[in-house]
């Protein structure tokens, strides 16, 4: 975590707002201002685990006096999310990453948001702007209940029929059906956050798509693709330097591992803090970060691996 940029708060509020689902607010001990931010920004956050962990900003981001997210926890938490539910409390400290934005709100003539479970989150702030704007816009919000879909009920009171609410049980026989929204394109451009089998299947529906009008941010991208990983050797450009990374290590935890420093948050392939150099080499790349343009020159190693051995290096070389 980047310590010029790092806030002192304290936990103002904790609440349940759906299953496995708690809202944290944090404020300044004066409770004064807070540094502003756009919708569809993030902040990082130093766990109780000591993990740094990104959660998308729900409230407004003009002259805020709190930060308010949502953190679901995860059953295959590494601890991040656990900490957060099990050890974060009203009161505590908190160190803060001042609000980033990896998924800006972009000017267009209307849009369309699609959220998944928790990836519903920076939706929310979109959906505000455009109101406040007088932005078209439509917001499709998929899950599996009402007791698992935080904030639904506020959406509906608030957006009218602007929202479709929609619940699928768990059956996949009954999710939502996409292929109207996709069918002709149009000027559109398409906010899309949740789990990965959400994001994939986006991905496919708007395919015909210009490519620069669909945006995607991925709350839980290591779900839904059965990858089959095969040991490489990453060669540093810069340090000369060669490492094998075995079928259980990504290359970050690999460079991590031998000593070397390479920046990283979310380490789930949606924030690019972890972008390095890619020199030489074919990448399978699992992340929504970069665009097909980016693929022969930039990798992200907190998920992406080589088909073969790959050279990379630093950004700043």
């Amino acid at each position: 975590m980047n310590e010029s940029n790092a806030l002192n708060l304290l936990v103002s509020q904790k609440k349940q707002v759906a299953k496995d689902i708690l809202e944290f607010q944090f404020a300044a001990e004066d409770e004064s201002e807070l540094p502003s931010f756009q919708p569809g920004s993030h902040i990082a956050i130093a766990t109780p685990c000591g993990a740094n962990r990104q959660y998308s900003l729900i409230n407004d981001g003009n002259k805020p006096t709190l930060y308010q997210i949502a953190v679901k926890l995860e059953p295959q938490s590494r601890g991040g999310s656990q900490s957060l539910h099990e050890q974060l409390n009203v009161g505590h400290s908190v160190i803060v990453q001042r609000p980033d934005n990896s998924f800006p709100l972009v000017d267009a003539p209307g849009y369309l948001f699609i959220g998944g479970g928790i990836g519903i989150t920076p939706l929310i702030g979109m959906a505000r702007a455009c109101q406040s704007s007088g932005k078209s816009f439509r917001l499709i919000y998929c899950a599996r209940s009402e007791e698992h879909a935080a904030y639904w009920q506020d959406l509906k009171n608030t957006f009218d029929d602007s929202v479709v609410v929609h619940f699928d049980g768990g059956d996949p026989e009954e999710v939502y059906d996409f292929w109207d929204e996709f069918m002709i394109p149009n000027s559109d451009h398409v906010y899309c956050c949740g789990p990965r089998p959400l994001m994939d299947e986006i991905k496919a529906l708007s395919g015909h798509w210009p490519e620069q009008q669909i945006h995607f941010e991925d709350f839980n991208p290591q779900s839904g693709r059965d990858y089959v990983n095969i040991p490489f050797t990453v060669s540093i450009k810069s340090t000369g330097e060669s490492f094998e990374v075995g079928d259980s290590a990504t290359i970050l935890e690999t460079l991590r591992g031998q000593g070397l420093r390479v920046p990283s948050s979310c380490e789930s392939g949606t924030c690019g803090s972890c972008k390095m150099k890619l020199l030489s080499g074919s990448v399978e790349h699992r992340d929504f970060v970069l665009e097909s343009d980016e693929y022969e020159s930039a990798i992200m190693v907190c998920v992406s691996r080589g088909k073969g051995d790959i050279e990379i290096d630093f950004e700043d070389y």
